[in-house]
Formats: structure tokens, C-alpha cells, sequence
């Protein structure tokens, strides 16, 4: 295990340490010739318990890891205690949960990846990408999203978490930013002239930090290898922790991670950053664009 782990701090750390006790927790069962069902019985628990335990998309309560160690045949105190340590690191509240009022659950499992991400790659069509929005521009969004009505304190905090969520690219350990965005993102106007003008204006200085990378997909391109649409794609600084890629709906999300279809999304990634604009002529567009507006 990578020292990264232990020294992952925060709440987005405890995504990580999920995921990796989960994977572990399954090496473990597997290699004991134990049945999810069998697992589940032995903590009390249902099968789809264990394979969400599994896979990093739920807590852990120590004494459940305690129980399940000793079915797998892990006795001595000195090969347990890494692993229950791991428990009861993981258990960390987010900060994402003081937003859980406005925050769907599928969406929290991502939240947590993405603060965890040592690189996130995202190719985006419908509107500027999250982490890249003024708040202006979020506000727009967020109440144009939701036709049927949002309270002002709703809009309120889903616009401030997004912004909360914006640190992440300024902090120290800021992830590398890869992003594309389609033409069209910039052209769909959402809050009117001002609003549009201080977003691509924003987006020009975001463009000029150096783990940013910012690139247009311009009509003229004609067809492109995304056709089927916006995806965000992560990597860890953990070598246990295989690369996801984030695929949103309306009402849920999808996370791929057979390593046979992430590849696929890495290919078509590396072939929109090859063929979208430069980042130099990707600020040379914002700044035409702006003069459109």
C-alpha cells in the first residue's frame, strides 16, 4: 500500500481508504473460497451489502471488518490492525455532507473521487464544466437545470457547493486538469451578455495555470470520437485504485471501471485533446467569442 493513503488527508481521503479496504476485503474473500452470501450472513448483512462494502460505496463499521477478517482466516493482531485502521479512518464525514440536503447519494460517491484525483480528465457539451464556472454563471445553471422550481436558499447552496468544490484546483495538491470542451458550451448563452462575458473571461486565466489545460472542439471539426457525450474520467496517486470514469444521467450516475472500457474513454480523451484546438488558440477562441456576445 502507498504511503499516499495514510498521508491522504481529510474528508477526501476517506473515499480513498474505502476503496482500498473494499478491493482488499475482496482479495481476501476470494482467495478463502467465501460467497458474498456467506459474508453477508456472517455480519449480519445482505449479499448486495458486501459488494457495495466492496466496492467502496459505503462505511464501515470496525466490528463488521473484525468479523469478516476473522471468517477470512486473518487472526494475528499484526495483519488486523492495518486493515481495521483503515475502518475507522474511512468512517471521516465529508464535507460534501453538510451539503447533503441539495447533494443526491450517487452524487456524494463522486464528489469524494474527485477531491481524491490526482488527474480528471472531462469532455463537456452542454455547458462549462463545474469546476471551471463563475458563480454567476453556476447560478444560471443551476436555476435553468430546474424548470420546476428551486427555492433561492436551494439555489443558494447548490451554487456554494459548487464553488466548494472549485478549491480543489486551487489548493496545494491540486489534481492535473485536462478539459474539453465542446463549441457549443460556449456559445449557449446562460445568464445573459455580462454573465457569459465574465465566464470566458474566467476562463481564459484559468487556462494560463500551468496544471490546467484548457481546449475547444470547434464546430468546424465536424464529427469527433465523443459522440455519445460528456463524460469525466479520474485517476488516483494509488496504484490499487483503478481509473473510473464518471458518467452522469438525470436521475443517477454510472462508474466504469473495467479496465477494458475506461481504456476506450482514455483513447477517445487523448483524441479530443489531439484534435480540439491548441490551448493557445483555445484562448484566442473565448476571447473572439467574447467579442460576439
Amino acid at each position: 500500500m502507498k504511503n499516499g493513503v495514510n498521508g491522504a488527508n481529510g474528508s477526501n481521503g476517506s473515499m480513498v481508504r474505502r476503496i482500498l479496504l473494499g478491493s482488499q476485503l475482496r482479495r481476501l474473500r476470494e482467495s478463502r473460497g467465501v460467497t458474498r452470501e456467506a459474508a453477508g450472513y456472517s455480519i449480519r448483512a445482505s449479499e448486495s451489502k458486501i459488494s457495495r462494502m466492496e466496492l467502496g460505496r459505503v462505511s464501515f463499521k470496525a466490528r463488521d471488518v473484525a468479523d469478516l477478517l476473522t471468517l477470512y482466516g486473518i487472526t494475528d493482531e499484526a495483519e488486523r490492525e492495518p486493515l481495521l485502521s483503515l475502518a475507522r479512518e474511512s468512517s471521516v464525514a465529508g464535507w460534501w455532507h453538510n451539503y447533503s440536503d441539495v447533494l443526491p447519494n450517487w452524487f456524494q460517491t463522486y464528489v469524494g473521487l474527485e477531491g481524491a484525483a490526482s488527474h480528471i480528465g472531462v469532455y463537456e457539451v452542454q455547458f462549462v464544466s463545474g469546476l471551471l464556472q463563475t458563480e454567476d454563471y453556476a447560478r444560471a445553471v443551476v436555476t435553468s437545470g430546474h424548470r420546476s422550481g428551486l427555492s433561492p436558499e436551494e439555489v443558494d447552496r447548490r451554487v456554494a457547493l459548487r464553488l466548494e468544490r472549485q478549491k480543489l484546483l486551487l489548493s496545494e495538491q491540486a489534481p492535473k486538469f485536462r478539459c474539453v470542451l465542446d463549441e457549443a458550451a460556449l456559445r449557449r448563452p446562460y445568464g445573459g451578455r455580462e454573465v457569459m462575458d465574465a465566464q470566458l473571461r474566467h476562463l481564459a486565466e484559468l487556462s494560463e495555470m500551468p496544471h490546467i489545460t484548457l481546449q475547444v472542439m470547434p464546430f468546424d471539426t465536424g464529427g469527433h470520437p465523443a459522440e455519445s457525450g460528456a463524460f469525466t474520467l479520474l485517476r488516483f496517486p494509488e496504484s490499487e485504485i483503478s481509473d473510473i470514469v464518471y458518467l452522469e444521467h438525470l436521475t443517477s450516475a454510472l462508474y466504469v471501471d473495467k479496465p477494458e472500457e475506461v481504456a476506450q474513454y482514455e483513447d477517445v480523451l487523448d483524441r479530443l485533446l489531439r484534435d480540439s484546438l491548441g490551448p493557445d488558440d483555445t484562448r484566442g477562441l473565448l476571447h473572439e467569442v467574447r467579442g460576439e456576445i
